[in-house]
């Protein structure tokens, strides 16, 4: 499964300018890699950015995974063309199909419903997704190439050290068969993206609080840092603590004790050769 998100790198935004460098990544749930970046292009968003970076990297297969913001036709077909399967999530810039999916789940029992119970992060989660066999009261499914199922999936999160609990409700929509359990851990998977890179990069890289304003560097060392985060064994929730030299306990993110040196290697042709050699 291969999950899209964008992320706005804060440590590129020069003084007084309110401009921001904004990158949409792709990550390899099975392999935990990161796959590809496209930036943003200037007064523009994430839904012409994500299709630049589908042409790349979906292949037939493939499970694409992508929040509220790739809600859109044109992406749906995109991925549908290169004879990839998707999850899409739905909220309210796609009204009438969120409509058209609280309706239906009102109407409609669900013939599939599976529960998952997650701990970690100083609590513990459980999401419940429940999907219909029956589409037809959907009247913009027409619109939505390959749409073979849908998805509703409350979700509680109890915080151990508050004593609260937090609610929420998510809506999905998917060209793969109506499975709730299959879709409840494809789209629990997705959210690796902001644990297993996005959090990475911001903890361990120290992304958005590295000052890089000048040209193009924050948009270079964005797409070098994720080479540098392939390279770790494993690649596992470690990465934070692996990054700091030897020695180093500081938990911080913003702590200048320790530094990441990468250098590139180029080939006789202008190709990157052996990339990224890490130095203390």
């Amino acid at each position: 499964m291969v999950a899209i998100d964008g992320e706005a790198l804060k440590g590129g935004r020069k003084t007084g300018d309110k401009g921001i460098v904004h990158m949409v990544s792709a990550w390899a749930k099975a392999n935990h890699l990161a796959l590809g970046q496209r930036k943003v292009d200037d007064k523009s968003n994430e839904i012409t950015a994500i299709p630049k970076l589908l042409e790349a990297l979906a292949r037939s297969g493939t499970v694409v995974a992508i929040d509220a913001m790739g809600c859109q036709r044109t992406i749906a077909d995109k991925i549908v063309d290169k004879k990839a399967d998707r999850i899409l999530a739905v909220k309210d810039n796609q009204q009438l199909l969120l409509d058209d999916i609280q309706d239906s789940l009102q109407m409609l029992a669900a013939d599939t419903v599976a529960e998952q119970i997650d701990c970690g992060h100083g609590g513990v989660e459980r999401r419940t997704c429940a999907v219909p066999g029956d589409l037809s009261l959907l009247d913009k499914a027409v619109h939505w190439s390959g749409l073979r199922s849908v998805a509703r999936i409350p979700a509680q999160r109890f915080h151990k050290a508050s004593g609260k609990t937090e609610q929420q409700t998510r809506y999905y929509v998917s060209s793969l068969p109506p499975d709730a359990a299959r879709l409840n851990g494809l789209i629990r998977q997705h959210w690796g993206i902001e644990s297993k890179l996005h959090w990475v990069l911001d903890g361990a890289f120290n992304e958005d609080h590295s000052r890089k304003p000048a040209g193009h560097a924050a948009q270079n060392f964005s797409l070098l840092n994720p080479i540098a985060l392939n390279s770790e064994p494993a690649n596992s929730a470690s990465t934070a603590s692996a990054c700091r030299p030897p020695g180093n306990t500081a938990t911080s993110s913003t702590s200048s004790e320790w530094r990441i040196k990468m250098r590139l290697t180029w080939g006789s042709e202008g190709a990157p050769g052996s990339v990224c050699q890490r130095l203390w």
